[in-house]
């Protein structure tokens, strides 16, 4: 499912880039075990901002940086725990924080997963091809951030509804910018546009999240870890996770983690304005890059217990509260530390929604202050500034009172509405989606999509990836002979 076939002439191009803008890769160790890199890329980084484009900063691609904008080493997971003052539940709620990756959200990691198999077997040659970044919001971002690094031209495709932020940044780091028609819930028509590019006879490669196994394998070895470790950090039972689908690529830490908690569940959370998984449906949705209306290819649907749908107002009403101060005052004045309330900040509105549906989940399987959930603060607020000023235009100022209400309203009134406990009938329901968008429209094989379900090895053994590519990409490091820092 990852191919790493060796192409040497494209190789050579590659080493010889690498060689040239003094680029070293780290290993999926390395970013799982940040103890691992080199004492002088370490020393190195003390000058480097978080998210400059230097490529020193591949080896930041870890859950482990120092949360600070420049000059951070590594050290534990950045996560929150949520407390009950806040959630209305006795269940230790913590999520993951994507804010202290470069870029600022977690999915340059996801991009990094599916770049590098094709990087280090010379399968894309940054010298001659264009890398292109289909993507809902923050892959793009992610992979145009390793394309300038490599110094070679990307393509980020994204809906036009996204933030201005996502653009803006964009535009400093990304050779083209495609805006596909619609919001984060119109995939269909950004993988429209990736079939145009491709019938273009421009010479390019797709890094198509939503299909590249090395997503999936990113996040199996290198984030699920980083759940085990923040729920022994946290201590307690670990009960389960739930993320957004998106690409399905977070999901996959859920299986990393049921490997090791067999009893564990996986939820997957999305809009109720567009309920794919829930009922099959369609729609539009303000939940921002979590992508809709198909099932992503690598999605180990077989894998996934609970299905959870959110309001979208929900999430947008909490960025409000999370971040005006009225909405601070408020939280402290429910006993919350300002430290904490300042740590909020680290929520975009997707992060949101994964907390909403943690507090559901909990709620559902009525977990006690011994159980702990793992989510996915995907991005932070620092995403949605133009959000918040588009809502202060439509609603005026966020008061006092707003607080409160919101509060009770999406926090404290979170109920067990719009889940679903997935039977294997469901789960199988799910996965036959796949077949209209992956067999129909995208290529992908009947036979396939039948070994995904029925054939126990597929996803087992896509885990043993791990070593074969970090041999190669250790290889590759010893082609481009860099002196050690």
């Amino acid at each position: 499912m990852i191919d790493l076939t060796v192409h040497p002439e494209a190789l050579k191009h590659t080493v010889e880039r690498a060689r040239e803008r003094n680029i070293r890769i780290p290993t999926f160790k390395q970013m799982r075990h940040p103890e691992l890199i080199p004492e002088g890329v370490v020393k190195a980084l003390k000058n480097v901002g978080l998210w400059d484009v230097d490529p020193l900063n591949l080896y930041r691609i870890t859950w482990h940086n120092e949360p600070v904008e420049k000059g951070g080493g590594f050290g534990k997971v950045n996560y929150i725990e949520f407390p009950e003052a806040l959630t209305g539940v006795p269940c230790k709620i913590v999520g993951l924080a994507g804010k202290w990756f470069p870029t600022g959200a977690h999915k340059v990691g996801a991009a990094f997963g599916c770049l590098v198999p094709r990087l280090v077997t010379g399968q894309f040659d940054p010298t001659c091809q264009k890398a292109v970044w289909p993507s809902t919001g923050n892959y793009c971002r992610g992979g145009a951030y390793d394309s300038a690094l490599l110094g070679c031209k990307s393509i980020a495709i994204l809906p036009e509804g996204m933030s201005k932020e996502r653009f803006e940044w964009l535009k400093t780091v990304a050779g083209e910018i495609i805006a596909t028609p619609g919001c984060e819930s119109n995939v269909k028509e950004i993988f429209d546009k990736c079939w145009e590019l491709r019938k273009s006879g421009e010479n390019l490669v797709i890094f198509n999240q939503f299909e590249e196994f090395g997503n999936y394998l990113w996040h199996y070895h290198v984030t699920g870890p980083a759940m085990d470790e923040v729920v022994k950090m946290v201590g307690g039972n670990y009960r389960g996770m739930v993320s957004a689908t998106g690409s399905a690529g977070t999901i996959a830490a859920g299986d990393y983690m049921k490997d090791h908690y067999p009893t564990s569940k996986i939820a997957a959370s999305e809009a109720i304005q567009c309920p794919t998984l829930l009922m099959n449906g369609f729609g539009g949705h303000r939940i921002e890059g979590i992508g809709d209306k198909h099932v992503p290819w690598v999605h180990n649907v077989k894998n996934t217990d609970m299905v959870i749908a959110i309001d979208d107002e929900a999430p947008c009403s909490l960025l409000r509260l999370l971040n005006e101060p009225n909405g601070a005052a408020y939280l402290e004045s429910l006993g919350l530390s300002h430290e904490f309330v300042q740590k909020l900040t680290w929520l975009g509105i997707s992060s949101i929604s994964n907390l909403l549906s943690a507090i559901k989940m909990a709620k559902y399987y009525e977990l006690g202050p011994n159980d702990i959930i793992v989510t996915m603060l995907t991005d932070s607020a620092a995403m949605y500034q133009s959000r918040l000023r588009e809502m202060t235009e439509e609603r005026g100022s966020f008061t006092a009172v707003d607080a409160a209400v919101t509060d009770a309203r999406y926090f404290k009134a979170a109920d067990t509405d719009h889940m679903l406990e997935l039977t294997y009938q469901d789960r199988k329901r799910v996965h036959n989606l796949k077949y209209y968008t992956w067999v129909e429209q995208q290529g992908k094989t009947y036979k396939e999509i039948q070994e995904q379900w029925y054939n126990e090895e597929y996803w087992t053994s896509l885990h043993q990836s791990l070593d074969p590519l970090d041999k190669l990409i250790e290889e590759f490091n010893t082609a481009v002979g860099l002196k050690a820092l």
